[in-house]
C-alpha cells in the first residue's frame, strides 16, 4: 500500500488541490467573521473583551495549525476539512480515485 507521503500530485491536482484548500479556509473565516461579530455585539465589559480575545487567539492556533499546505500533509488536511463540512468530495473532483478513497477512509476513521 502506498503511504501518504509518497503520493505525488500532478499539476493539474495540485491546482484542484488549492482551489479546495483556498475555498474551505474562505468557507471558515466567513464563518469566523459571523461568530465574532456576534460576540462583539454582546460585549458589555472588560471581561467580554478579553474573552473576545482569548477566543480568536484559540481560533488562529487552530486555523494556522489546520490548514498546513505541504503536500504529505494534504490528504489528512482534506479529510478533516471534509469532516468538519468546510470541503466536499465534490469540492476535489479530479483528484485521484486513489487520493480520494484515502480522504474518504480517513474521514470515517477521524
Amino acid at each position: 500500500m502506498m503511504q501518504t507521503s509518497e503520493l505525488q500530485w500532478t499539476s493539474q491536482e495540485q491546482s484542484i488541490a488549492k482551489t479546495a484548500f483556498d475555498k474551505a479556509y474562505e468557507r471558515e473565516i466567513k464563518a469566523l467573521v459571523q461568530v465574532v461579530r456576534d460576540q462583539a455585539s454582546a460585549v458589555a465589559n472588560t471581561d467580554d473583551i478579553w474573552r473576545l480575545h482569548d477566543f480568536l487567539s484559540a481560533r488562529r492556533h487552530e486555523l494556522d495549525g489546520k490548514y498546513d499546505g505541504r503536500e504529505a500533509a494534504l490528504i489528512f488536511v482534506f479529510a478533516d476539512l471534509v469532516k468538519e463540512g468546510w470541503l466536499s468530495l465534490d469540492d476535489l473532483g479530479g483528484l485521484d480515485p486513489l487520493k480520494l478513497s484515502k480522504i474518504t477512509a480517513l474521514t470515517r476513521m477521524m
